[in-house]
């Protein structure tokens, strides 16, 4: 049946949005069916209200001479570096570590972990017009992202004897793509009952200015994925968090599909956060430099928080310790923990993720019915970061890892300086090469190796399969 002209107007006419039916006349029945459903799908009310806020927020910020008590940068201000677990703790405390690490493993071999892969982005600034888990990463074999996330699932689930679900978050543009995609290879060797793949949400995207909603095409609005924050509410609709429930899960690791060297379920990362009764943590790298582009973990009146790189003055950023070290080192890399029941309680709370805006150049349909890319940012997208959760929580852990060994992420096109294809795989090399070094192998210079996850996950595993004194004179991948 086709969508009623006038039960629509009647939706939009008290939010002053009966503009993106101008074009009704022009549509065919199944585009009219799909512009319905998108006006239906949308809280008008909510974005109004968001709108307004944006709005409100720019004309302060303008107004004022000085910064207000609750803006960025006094809120900076008050930042201190977080209570965390540092490197050098976890070698001083060697026992401690120990306890930790059993503690994880416990709780892998007993069920109770599961793994949040998000992976709703395309590869485009990589030049790859495709999902980005399905860029090839590996140095030597060719793996793409997926397949060597997923196999390190496989591979935990084999070392503790116990399933590690899988749930899987696309985005629109990559959701049917992904699902193809993971037939085709029977995920991995993942079983289909422990791989959820669920679809995060989108928002409107409004002008600026009037807080119209836009719309992309005559019969489609300009819709954006709600950012990786939308993961809460996602979980929620597709029923992957009372699945989550109904297994008897307790954690959820976090990641993003980006990062092949992220160490999935890390045994002692699990180990710290339960032991500390954490009900978020949060992994996070010294920083190189006060000015690097990450977000900056602090805690600000006891609470762990996330500042962005861009929201950090660069004075505060500067700041030192008497030794001479950064005040704000913690830089967050996107892996985290989350108890089940502190997700299952902010899923409650509409409002325990607040929406960041954006200002872009949205290309749109103006009233002429021609498309327009404006010159400069005329549009507001909106989204959530799940990072937000963290004040919320009644107690955060921090967790310090080497970058050198956890942290690659390709974001950048081939020939960056840094998170380029080529730099990700020169540190997958120099990893794999020293777990190959320590077991008594070696590696010829200029030798490209790679360790697959279903040989090894760690130094100790390939100890286990490697025999002392094996040359290796040729790229070399060890599956």
């Amino acid at each position: 049946m086709e969508p009623d002209h006038s039960q629509l107007l009647d939706l939009l006419r008290p939010h002053g949005q009966e503009h993106l039916l101008q074009f009704w006349d022009e549509l065919q029945p199944a585009e009219r069916k799909e512009l319905a459903a998108q006006i239906q799908s949308v809280d008008l009310a909510h974005v109004g209200k968001l709108h307004e806020e944006a709005t409100a927020k720019s004309e302060a910020t303008a107004q004022a001479k000085a910064p207000t008590g609750d803006s960025i940068a006094e809120l900076a201000a008050q930042a201190e570096p977080p209570p965390a677990v540092r490197l050098a703790d976890q070698k001083t405390n060697a026992a401690q570590a120990e306890r930790a690490r059993k503690v994880g493993e416990q709780a892998l071999a007993a069920g109770k972990v599961g793994v949040v892969l998000v992976a709703g982005g395309q590869g485009s600034r990589l030049g790859f017009e495709h999902p980005k888990g399905l860029f090839p990463i590996g140095p030597v074999s060719g793996a793409t992202l997926f397949q060597i996330l997923f196999q390190k699932i496989v591979a935990t689930q084999r070392k503790y004897g116990a399933d590690v679900p899988l749930y899987l978050m696309t985005s629109p543009a990559t959701h049917e793509e992904t699902l193809a995609a993971l037939d085709e290879v029977d995920r991995y060797g993942l079983s289909a009952k422990n791989v959820c793949v669920f679809c995060q949400g989108t928002m409107p995207a409004v002008d600026a200015e009037t807080g119209r909603l836009l719309l992309e095409a005559k019969g489609k609005l300009f819709l954006s994925p709600d950012g990786h924050g939308g993961m809460l509410q996602a979980l929620v609709r597709s029923g992957a968090l009372l699945d989550m429930r109904r297994r008897g899960l307790t954690q959820l690791f976090y990641m993003q599909v980006d990062n092949p060297l992220a160490v999935v379920c890390d045994p002692s990362f699990i180990g710290y956060h339960l032991g500390s009764g954490s009900e978020v943590s949060t992994q996070v790298v010294a920083k190189s430099d006060p000015l690097e582009r990450v977000g900056n973990v602090v805690a600000i009146d006891g609470r762990v928080q996330i500042i962005e790189y861009s929201d950090l003055p660069e004075e505060t950023a500067r700041q030192t310790l008497p030794d001479g070290s950064l005040k704000l080192w913690a830089g967050n890399i996107a892996v985290h923990v989350f108890d089940v029941a502190f997700l299952e309680r902010a899923s409650g709370d509409r409002d325990s993720l607040r929406f960041h805006i954006a200002r872009k150049a949205a290309p749109h349909v103006a009233p002429s019915g021609n498309v327009v890319t404006p010159e400069r940012p005329t549009a507001i997208k909106f989204e959530r970061f799940i990072f937000d959760l963290m004040p919320a929580a009644r107690h955060s852990l921090v967790y310090e890892v080497d970058q050198r060994d956890t942290f690659a992420p390709v974001k950048n096109a081939s020939g960056a300086k840094s998170d380029s294809p080529e730099t990700v795989q020169a540190q997958m090399v120099a990893l794999y090469k020293k777990w190959l070094t320590a077991a008594g192998a070696i590696v010829e210079d200029g030798v490209r190796v790679e360790i697959s996850p279903l040989f090894a996950l760690d130094a100790a595993g390939v100890a286990d399969k490697v025999k002392p004194g094996l040359r290796v004179s040729t790229d070399k991948y060890f599956e």
